[in-house]
């Protein structure tokens, strides 16, 4: 069928140009209860098909808001269903193309049922096949894209409809096919010797920093709205995808001024997305790396009642992961948080620290103060230096093998990505068990 609806629109955006082929496209509603008889259901309101992005098979499904207002009944499920069964034995990702006012009514518990099936084969799916979904259509209160991307930390990214779309077409690019296939390695032709000039200045906004190292630049962010403080997203290192995780306690805007001051703590949302986007790469292995510049626990009413079990999550994400994990110490990584930050503790294979990084417990002054507490000025200050000295500097650190080299930030590039080239051929098991409950 070739009626002309937005939902067709999208995909053809979406897609190489005349790459879609589409499936089931005679499919319509079996029930005739209520008014169902008299509408006409072309595709039960529900296009699916395959194509390619970038030359790479991608299956994808839109809801058509024309028929019957892109209302999930028997059919349409099942059109979805088919198209994962597909995918899953392809091993090709699953792009949706959201636009639907909900369950279809008039078919009741077979659109409830319906419901579940697509639930179990997105389960399925998951982690074997990448699931991208746009949602088109959200306007207002907790259903907005703003609420959804600020406040619950459900989307990616927000934006118009090409700007989705070509989002949706770039993240494509950075993914592998399936969880038994590497992502795509694309040509690098940047410098891998560039001196990352940036980042020795701009570590407090990791987002910047990972751009800096990426190859041409490139760094594509994911939940950027949501949880500031925690910066999660992808780039390429000599052609290769790699998964980042970084601390942020400044937002820098275009001129490169400080927009957005915020705490170098962890809080319990941004240690929950960067647990979840871990999580994504390891299942995917895709390699990942982290920037740590970290203090403390945010400490707030509203934090300690989530922060201890966001932490194991983030813990438990980084030490169960069995990729290549490289982390760069930037500037300060202090106590317990530091060790939740891909530390050496937890399974990191190469740590870097930059030149002058502060590693320890707890900042020197405060552990002088505990340790000589009622001694005066003097002895504070001289302790102080000697703390410094002995236990929260980043050679002291490496003494005892947990940096394993401390580099100009300029050089990052080169070093990191020399790091994760040593690391290509890693293997690791973890012992055998169902899953973990953390």
């Amino acid at each position: 069928m070739s009626t002309s609806s937005a939902a067709r629109e999208r995909i053809n955006a979406l897609l190489d140009e005349n790459s879609f082929v589409e499936i089931g496209a005679l499919v319509s509603a079996r029930a005739t209860d209520f008014n169902l008889k008299q509408i006409d259901t072309p595709s039960d309101g529900c296009i699916t098909g395959y194509g390619v992005i970038n030359d790479s098979l991608v299956y994808v499904y839109a809801q058509d808001a024309n028929v019957l207002n892109g209302s999930v009944g028997e059919m349409h499920a099942k059109k979805i269903c088919n198209l994962y069964d597909m995918a899953m034995k392809m091993g090709a990702p699953v792009i949706g193309l959201i636009d639907s006012c909900g369950l279809r009514l008039q078919e009741a518990t077979d659109a409830l049922n319906a419901m579940g099936e697509i639930y179990l084969k997105q389960t399925l799916a998951s982690g074997v096949i990448p699931q991208i979904t746009a949602v088109f259509g959200e306007k207002c209160d907790t259903a907005s894209a703003k609420f959804q991307s600020e406040e619950s930390g459900i989307v990616d990214f927000t934006g118009t409809q090409d700007e989705i779309l070509s989002k949706m077409r770039e993240l494509v690019s950075f993914l592998p096919a399936n969880n038994e296939e590497e992502a795509e390695y694309v040509e690098c032709t940047d410098d891998l010797n560039r001196a990352s000039n940036a980042i020795g200045t701009s570590f407090k906004d990791a987002a910047l920093a990972f751009a800096d190292i990426a190859d041409d630049y490139n760094f594509i962010e994911v939940k950027s709205a949501y949880a500031k403080d925690m910066v999660c997203g992808f780039i390429k290192l000599n052609g290769s995808t790699i998964g980042c995780v970084g601390n942020r306690s400044a937002v820098y805007d275009e001129e490169g001024k400080v927009a957005e001051e915020l705490e170098d703590k962890l809080s319990a949302e941004g240690c929950v997305k960067a647990a979840e986007f871990i999580n994504f790469c390891d299942a995917f292995s895709i390699p990942v790396l982290s920037l740590t510049n970290i203090t403390g626990f945010k400490a707030c009413k509203c934090s300690e009642k989530r922060i201890a079990r966001a932490s194991a999550k983030l813990t438990y994400a980084f030490a169960n992961s069995t990729v290549a994990k490289v982390n760069v110490i930037a500037s300060k990584a202090l106590g317990s948080a530091y060790v939740v930050m891909n530390s050496k503790a937890l399974g990191a294979d190469v740590t870097f620290a930059f030149e002058g990084a502060t590693i320890g417990a707890i900042d020197a002054k405060s552990a002088a103060q505990i340790m000589y507490a009622g001694e005066g000025s003097d002895v504070i200050a001289e302790k102080t230096k000697e703390y410094d000295a002995l236990q929260n500097s980043c050679t002291s650190a490496a003494k005892r093998g947990y940096v394993d080299y401390i580099i100009n930030p300029a050089d990052a590039r080169k070093y990191i990505i020399g790091a994760f080239e040593m690391l290509y051929t890693k293997r690791e098991d973890r012992p055998a068990k169902k899953h973990g409950i953390i």
